[in-house]
This record gives C-alpha cells, sequence and structure tokens, in this order.
C-alpha cells in the first residue's frame, strides 16, 4: 500500500511539472505571436550574433549629430574593428562632435530624416531581423509571376482605411521600386501602342522635375514631355490627341492641393499623392482618382527602402503597369517589401496617432519657425497656406508642408538661387520646377540640424537686410 502511494505521488508530480512546463510554452508562444505590451521569447539560437552586432552598432555614440550604420565605414584600429560615425552637415570629427561655423545651409536635397528621432524611439517594434534563407527565389509561394506580398497589401488597405486619404475599395494595387518607377510604369500604361502619334505628357507649373526628366530620359516611341498644361486648354488640336497630365498633390515644390485641368475622352490623368498624409497637409476627404501613387518615403521617412505603390482603377492599366515593373525588376525587392510591412505595423499601432502626431508637430513647428522669421523681411516672401480643417486628426490644423517655396520679392532679383548661395544657404532653383529662377525651393524635411542651420542663416540674412536699411 506504501509503494502503491509513492508511485502515485510520484506520478503526481511529474504530471504537475509536464503541465506546468506546457502552460509556460503556450504562455511565451502567445506573447511571440500576438504581441502585447510584453514580449516573452523562446531562447534566441542563430539571431544572437545578429541582434548582438546591430545593438552594438546602434549604441555607438555620435554625439546626437550623426550616426553609424552596419553597413558604413569601418575603422581598423590596432585590431579593433568598429563603423564610423556618419556626421550631419556641418559637424565632423570622429564622433561628430565639432561643429563647422562656416558650413552652409543644405536644404537642396529631400531625405526625409525629420522621422529618425521617431523611429529611434520606436526601435523595438519597428526592427527587422532577416534570415540568410528569407525569400531566396524570384516569386512568393513558388508561384510563378506572383512578386507581391498579400500580408503587405492588405496592411496598405487597412492604412488607407485609417487615415482616410485614398479609396481602395475595388481597385488594384501595383508595388514599385519607389514612386519613381511606378510613375513611368503609369505613363507607359496610359500611351497608345503602336500609333503614330505619341501620348503628350503635360504638367502645371511648378511642377516636379522628374516628371519632366525621367519622362525625356527614357525617350520611349509611345510618349514625349510637352510642358505646362495650361498651354494645352484651348489649343484646337489637344481634343484629338492623346494627353497625359501629371498632377502632384500635394505639390512639390509648394504644398499647395492641384487637381487635373485638362479634360477630354482622351485625356488621362496620374495623381502623384505621396505628400498626401496627415503631417504634410490635413486630410479633408479620400482621393479617389483612376491612378494614385503613393511612396513609404513620404510616409514613413525611409527613402532608402526604396517601395512605392499605386492605386490603379482600371484593371487594363493594372496589367499593363504590372508588366512594366515585372519586366524592369522583377518586382520590389523581398527585403524592401518585409521593412515595409514591419513599418505600416508600427504606423497603425493605436489608430496612426502616435507617428502623424509627432510628423506634424515638426513640420508645423518647422514652418511657423521659419514663416515667422521671413515676415520681418520685404525682399522674400513664402507660400500662402492656409489653415484647413483635418478628418484624421479632427481638428483645423495649420501648414506644415515639406518644402518652403521661397520668391526673390525685388524687381531687380533675377537669381534668387544665387542670392540665397552668396548667403550660405543652397536650395534648388525654381526653373528646375518650370518657374522663374526669382524662385527658390528650400527643405524643410531633413535633419534638425539641417533645419537649425537653416533658420540660422535665414535669420542672419535677414539681419543684414535690416542693417542695410539703417545704413
Amino acid at each position: 500500500m506504501a509503494k502503491t502511494t509513492k508511485m502515485f505521488k510520484l506520478v503526481l508530480v511529474i504530471l504537475v511539472c509536464s503541465i506546468s512546463l506546457n502552460l509556460v510554452f503556450v504562455f511565451k508562444m502567445v506573447n511571440v505571436l500576438g504581441g502585447g505590451d510584453h514580449h516573452y521569447f523562446l531562447e534566441l539560437s542563430w539571431t544572437k550574433r545578429a541582434a548582438a552586432e546591430a545593438e552594438y552598432v546602434a549604441a555607438i555614440s555620435c554625439s546626437g549629430h550623426g550616426r553609424a550604420y552596419m553597413d558604413g565605414l569601418i575603422l581598423d584600429q590596432d585590431g579593433n574593428k568598429e563603423p564610423v560615425c556618419e556626421c550631419n552637415a556641418c559637424y565632423g570629427g570622429p564622433r561628430c562632435s565639432q561643429f563647422l561655423p562656416s558650413c552652409a545651409a543644405d536644404a537642396n536635397g529631400g531625405d526625409p530624416y525629420f522621422l529618425e528621432p521617431f523611429w529611434m524611439e520606436n526601435a523595438a517594434s519597428s526592427g527587422v531581423l532577416v534570415a540568410g534563407w528569407h525569400r531566396m527565389g524570384y516569386s512568393f509561394n513558388f508561384q510563378p509571376f506572383m512578386v507581391m506580398s498579400k500580408e503587405l497589401e492588405s496592411h496598405i488597405r487597412e492604412l488607407h482605411a485609417l487615415v482616410g486619404n485614398a479609396v481602395t475599395e475595388g481597385k488594384y494595387i501595383v508595388f514599385g521600386v519607389g514612386s519613381t518607377q511606378l510613375l513611368n510604369a503609369a505613363v507607359h500604361a496610359l500611351s497608345p501602342q503602336n500609333s503614330s502619334s505619341p501620348a503628350r505628357v503635360v504638367a502645371s507649373f511648378p511642377y516636379y522635375p522628374l516628371s519632366k526628366q525621367q519622362t525625356e530620359y527614357f525617350n520611349a516611341v509611345d510618349y514625349k514631355f510637352e510642358g505646362d498644361a495650361s498651354l494645352w486648354k484651348n489649343k484646337s488640336d489637344a481634343a484629338t490627341m492623346n494627353l497625359i497630365e501629371l498632377v502632384t498633390s500635394p505639390n512639390n515644390p509648394d504644398g499647395q492641393l492641384k487637381w487635373a485641368q485638362l479634360q477630354g475622352p482622351n485625356v488621362k490623368a496620374i495623381y502623384d499623392r505621396v505628400y498626401y498624409w496627415p503631417h504634410f497637409t490635413a486630410i479633408s476627404a479620400p482621393a479617389d482618382e483612376d491612378i494614385m501613387l503613393f511612396s513609404i518615403s513620404k510616409l514613413t521617412g525611409h527613402a532608402g527602402t526604396r517601395f512605392g505603390w499605386a492605386v490603379v482603377k482600371d484593371e487594363s492599366v493594372f496589367k499593363r503597369m504590372s508588366t512594366y515593373v515585372l519586366l524592369n525588376t522583377q518586382g520590389v525587392s523581398r527585403e524592401s517589401q518585409l521593412r515595409a510591412l514591419q513599418l505600416i505595423k508600427v504606423v497603425l499601432e493605436e489608430g496612426g496617432k502616435p507617428i502623424f502626431d509627432f510628423g506634424y508637430t515638426t513640420m508645423s513647428s518647422r514652418w511657423e519657425k521659419l514663416n515667422e522669421t521671413l515676415s520681418l523681411s520685404r525682399r522674400f516672401t513664402l507660400q500662402k497656406i492656409g489653415a484647413k480643417y483635418c478628418n484624421f486628426l479632427h481638428k483645423i490644423r495649420g501648414p506644415s508642408p515639406a518644402y518652403a517655396w521661397l520668391k526673390c520679392e525685388r524687381e531687380e532679383a533675377k537669381d534668387c538661387y544665387a542670392i540665397l548661395k552668396a548667403a550660405n544657404i543652397i536650395g534648388r532653383s525654381g526653373s528646375l520646377f518650370g518657374a522663374e529662377d526669382r524662385y527658390v525651393r528650400l527643405s524643410l524635411v531633413k535633419t534638425q540640424d539641417d533645419f537649425d542651420q537653416l533658420l540660422h542663416q535665414v535669420k542672419k540674412l535677414i539681419s543684414d537686410e535690416g542693417s542695410a536699411k539703417a545704413i
């Protein structure tokens, strides 16, 4: 009897231990797969080294004025290899701690580093570790010509529904290597095939320079760039021609909302909507054009990921665009799609409020500071953008454009770019946008260091203007 009781207790102990271990295992798996505020992971194996390397590089101090990257230059010092700090403009030294006082304010490019602090605050949720065997083939699920992640497409549709900036229901989605590739894919898809008369590609001034540059560069027989859309409004032969109007809205360079100027049975429009997000403009209604282009670079700031998408109404246009992308690049890098998926998951958290609040607060603050400074000048003015009600933010919000469209007001100021350059400010000349050279575009989306230097040089320029008046 005693022996039986002892055996029963032993079995009971083993059973309890087994149940406990299984409960712990299930609890961990639920947290790993289901997410939540706390993540419990099974013991790491092959990811340990990659994770440790990423953490090590991220922890390298660059004095808050630069960043070290895993794929950056390596400094080999006495056998110790360490990635080199890549310094922001106007900073130098091994740790980017040296300010370069004579440095010019570079407001030319459009690298959207203004969102970098947000992603550093959300490092854990936005990080992606890619296995060495991740999607090595040309297609998804071993299905020929399937080059798009269905999960990513689903999240993109969810994103637009949340923000309310585009209608995707009943429409097709095409992925591309940024909106740049998709722009030409759309022009190609809308152009007549085997026609003796190529399509005329037009855009209203000021226009996004790539509209002209890319169309002319490819020099296709099916289409050619023909300049300002407004010049075709009253042309007698316009009704019989195939016209493709490129519409960037909000516009680059001036941030204005724009609509197609041309109408007619042979007129098609391509809407570049990459800036139609709450951090750049008020979302007044969901866009519902036949072709709309978006990109991850203007949504999350990850321009280097080279990922964009088009929302397309017509199936035949969708198929032609898909074929163009497939033949051109075999789709978009699987690693880019994986990263884009993870980033959009973070954007969707808490109803999109964290990233769009951060982005809008940053951009509106920059605009207000620059606008306030230039309001003291009679030589320079900025574009006028009014406050509007935003359906996403549920409030009337002020301007927060990606770029300042500055005008030199004096009659003799024919070359505004040269005037600013002499004052240590580098912008982008208005002639590149099809406008007069008395206009210059100044980028507001770069690093905080870039903006601070821009504001400093503008204040100095205005101060010098005041001194000249006193004399």
